[in-house]
């Protein structure tokens, strides 16, 4: 019998297939899509205590088409389409012992899923929701919960995005030529924002939630294995992967934050840190330079820095700067202050700040004022730096940030 984290890694990885097998079949996303997630739930409950079965893919593709076939039903309006359906649709018993050997059970959807998921037609909200919830096999109270909003608003986002789908008649296939190059900067941008999530959640009592950074990293991973030469998207798994490598050392034994500086490297990932560093290593030199493979070189000097004193602050300066300039954000400006400080002295990285200050998107961001307090500290300014970490706190929605924020404050005075 498997454990129940070995039964959901083996759902998130069937699910995508699974649904690529219904959509290809019958072609209602939304339809299929409700089928294979109370598949999914209805193994997830039952596979800890019966075991799994022995065609795990041909379980869920039968329990998903029986439902979608309810459903249907359940459309009075839709009589002619539920008679194809029956028509379309083979004795269960036969699918139970066939469908493992089907092709299109086989077939991985994956990819697939995730462009249409990224479609442009559909807001950013409802792509990563659809991404989270149809290719890694997540439901929607798992989303929500990652997401601290209601099981209710999520649904409606996701609903909302299906029926965009199904008025839009967007069609379950990999885009090529310019369409994909279009819409891959779509789904890198999904993939990224789900992972920052999962490595430093929004709000909450905990800083991560694992689940969404371990699976941005395993999409980012099928997409790399897509567009090998992409080197913006070699660019983006190697930020995760650095970045992920950290996750060990971020938190205390009692869920405390701890700041980068005090982290015990030891821990860190060294395997996740030698793959990292190995394909930015590769895809710095194939071609023109991006935001992502310069945040994920930022992330490798880091990595490679035996101990907090020894990092390479210059080196680090030089690639925000180039950074500033191929992708401009108030949040580069603000790491590129960090940067200015260590390099320059914190009264320079605070000039930098002042500027940041007036721009809206930042102003009150909780970011900001611990920056402020933090360089503040470091010019000795005691009483200023500890009312910024006070105000800090204030603005924060994660919990383990304003304990982080407020005790600084505290040590201060």
């Amino acid at each position: 019998m498997r454990g129940p984290h070995a039964v959901e890694d083996l759902l998130r990885a069937c699910a995508p297939q699974v649904l690529g097998a219904l959509v290809r079949r019958y072609g209602a996303f939304d339809l299929c899509e409700d089928a294979v997630q109370e598949a999914l739930i209805a193994a997830a409950r039952q596979w800890p205590e019966d075991g799994v079965p022995e065609h795990p893919r041909g379980w869920l593709l039968t329990v998903a088409t029986r439902r979608y076939v309810d459903l249907v039903r359940s459309e009075s309006a839709r009589r002619r389409r539920e008679d194809a359906v029956a028509l379309a649709t083979p004795d269960s018993a036969l699918l139970a012992r066939a469908a493992d050997d089907a092709p299109d059970t086989d077939r991985d959807d994956s990819l697939s899923l995730l462009f249409l998921c990224c479609h442009p037609d559909l807001s950013p909200p409802s792509r990563i929701a659809l991404t989270l919830r149809a290719v890694g096999g997540l439901t929607t109270a798992q989303i929500a919960a990652a997401f601290l909003v209601p099981e209710s608003t999520m649904a409606q986002r996701i609903s909302r995005a299906k029926q965009t789908i199904k008025a839009a008649g967007l069609e379950l296939t990999l885009p090529e030529g310019e369409d994909r190059t279009a819409r891959l900067a779509e789904v890198r941008h999904v993939l990224y924002l789900v992972f920052n999530e999962g490595y430093t959640a929004s709000g909450g009592e905990e800083l991560t939630a694992p689940e969404l950074s371990t699976e941005a990293i395993r999409l980012a991973r099928m997409l790399h294995r897509l567009v090998p030469d992409d080197t913006e998207t070699a660019g983006l798994l190697a930020l995760m992967l650095l970045t992920d490598a950290r996750r060990p050392a971020r938190t205390g034994p009692h869920g405390e934050l701890v700041p980068l500086a005090e982290q015990d490297r030891g821990s860190w990932d060294g395997a996740l840190i030698a793959e990292g560093v190995g394909l930015i290593s590769r895809t710095l030199p194939q071609g023109r330079v991006g935001p992502y493979q310069l945040q994920a070189a930022i992330a490798a000097v880091h990595d490679e820095a035996g101990s907090a004193e020894a990092t390479d602050w210059p080196q680090i300066l030089a690639l925000y700067e180039l950074l500033e300039r191929t992708g401009p954000n108030p949040m580069v400006t603000l790491n590129r202050a960090v940067a200015v400080a260590m390099v320059h002295g914190p009264q320079a990285g605070l000039d930098l700040l002042d500027a940041l200050a007036e721009d809206r998107r930042l102003a009150r961001n909780h970011r900001l004022l611990a920056t402020r307090a933090h360089l503040l500290e470091l010019l000795g300014e005691k009483e200023g730096a500890a009312a910024a970490y006070r105000e800090a706190a204030r603005h924060t929605t994660s919990a383990p940030e304003r304990r982080h924020l407020a005790e600084q404050a505290q040590r201060l005075g």
